[in-house]
């Protein structure tokens, strides 16, 4: 049991540091790239369904704030989203089967529309201006976040079938 902890804790480090990577390369050469999607919400995603309701807290925590610093708006509003998002996966997902890849990509759009709403409903109250929604662009992201989410987990059942069946 620990060792699965130790092994997820590292990959859930390493998916972060990929999230990084992709949005300062991304930031530099396709800005309009970070709208539609966003890398932190799918390891917060992922991960909470995979280590339950603390380990998702914590790690939204950290993937939230570490998006802060790429963003130009009010520190902390990622952090608290991606933290409600980590605890409230993991959470419902230890209450309900979202085993099967189509109840898993529903569950993690809903879960991606409830975290982009609290965002823009925060973000409404603290900023003075109004929230950029860039052109409707960003109603994309829970839509592109719940695909990629959920093929993580389809990748990851094929390359265990494989391997038990090489074994």
């Amino acid at each position: 049991m620990r060792d699965s902890a130790a092994k997820d804790l590292l990959r859930a480090f390493l998916g972060t540091l990929v999230a990084v990577v992709l949005y300062s390369v991304a930031g530099a050469g396709a800005p309009a790239l970070l709208v539609v999607f966003n890398a932190f919400s799918v390891i917060v995603l992922y991960f909470s369904i995979r280590r339950g309701e603390v380990f998702g807290a914590l790690l939204g925590t950290m993937c939230g704030l570490v998006q802060d610093t790429f963003s130009l708006g009010i520190f902390g509003v990622a952090g608290l989203t991606k933290t409600l998002l980590g605890f409230w996966t993991g959470f419902v997902s230890r209450r309900i089967d979202v085993a099967p890849f189509t109840r898993n990509a529903l569950f993690m759009l809903v879960m991606s529309v409830l975290e982009m709403a609290l965002w823009v409903l925060i973000t409404a109250v603290v900023r003075l201006e109004s929230v950029n929604l860039h052109g409707g662009l960003i109603f994309l992201q829970p839509i592109v976040t719940a695909v990629l989410g959920s093929s993580l987990f389809a990748v990851e059942r094929r390359i265990k079938a494989r391997s038990s069946r090489g074994a």
